[in-house]
Parts: structure tokens; C-alpha cells; sequence
């Protein structure tokens, strides 16, 4: 391993070097923009548009995704027009509607329980889990 002064001319010229090929890889990627929006028929007035049609109305006002950004800026959090009031029936208990065969317990609601769906997945029918009465 080089000294620290090794190291940091090292730095340099790879620093100069990205910097090199940025510069070509820069000039063939504008170049290939331009031949794009050429058989595309873009123009910039598309682009600062914000749209990817051709003839599409542009929305004035702030761009696409604006609004989300700045309620998360300012509170960490997406903004929401309004609080949803919870459910009347939330919380409630709902007696099971099927048993597996290790005494799990499922009511039938939501998402299959993966006991349920691996059982299921076998071959095995939910309606062979049923309570019965």
C-alpha cells in the first residue's frame, strides 16, 4: 500500500479521467437525444411541458409529484386531504370460520393466512378447514 501522497495523486488522475469520459459519454448521449426527438418530433417546449405526448393538453400548475413531495418535506409524512373516520365495525371479534389442523384459527376476512394458502397450495381445499355448526 502507497504513502498518502500516492494515494491522493492516484485520486487525481482517476478524477481526471471520469471526468474525460463524462465529457465523451456527455456529447453521445445529447447526440443521441437530439436524433430521438428528431424522429419522435419533440420539441423542448414538449419537454419543459413535462409531457411524452405529441398534441396532449399540457395541466398548468405544478408538475406531477409536486404536491406529494412538498407535504413529505414539510411534515415527513404524505399529505392527505382528510382523516378517515375508522370503521364502526373495527375491532369487532368475528368468530372463525375455519381450524387448521394445528388449531389455527382464521375468520374468513383479509388475506388467507399462509397456514391456510400452503395447505391450499398442496391440494388441499379451504372448504376441508370449515367449522362446521
Amino acid at each position: 500500500m502507497g504513502n498518502l501522497i500516492e494515494i491522493q495523486t492516484q485520486i487525481e488522475k482517476l478524477q481526471k479521467q471520469a471526468a474525460d469520459i463524462k465529457s465523451r459519454e456527455f456529447d453521445k448521449t445529447v447526440k443521441d437525444i437530439i436524433a430521438r426527438m428528431q424522429a419522435f418530433g419533440i420539441t423542448l417546449k414538449d419537454l419543459q411541458s413535462g409531457m411524452g405526448k405529441k398534441g396532449a393538453k399540457a395541466r398548468p400548475g405544478r408538475p406531477r409529484g409536486a404536491k406529494a413531495a412538498a407535504g413529505k418535506a414539510a411534515t415527513g409524512k404524505t399529505a392527505t386531504k382528510r382523516a378517515r373516520k375508522p370503521s364502526k365495525q373495527a375491532g369487532t371479534k368475528v368468530a372463525p370460520k375455519y381450524r387448521g389442523p394445528n388449531g389455527e384459527a382464521w375468520s374468513g376476512r383479509g388475506v388467507m393466512p399462509r397456514w391456510l394458502a400452503a395447505l391450499v397450495a398442496q391440494g388441499k381445499t379451504r372448504e376441508s378447514f370449515a367449522i362446521k355448526g
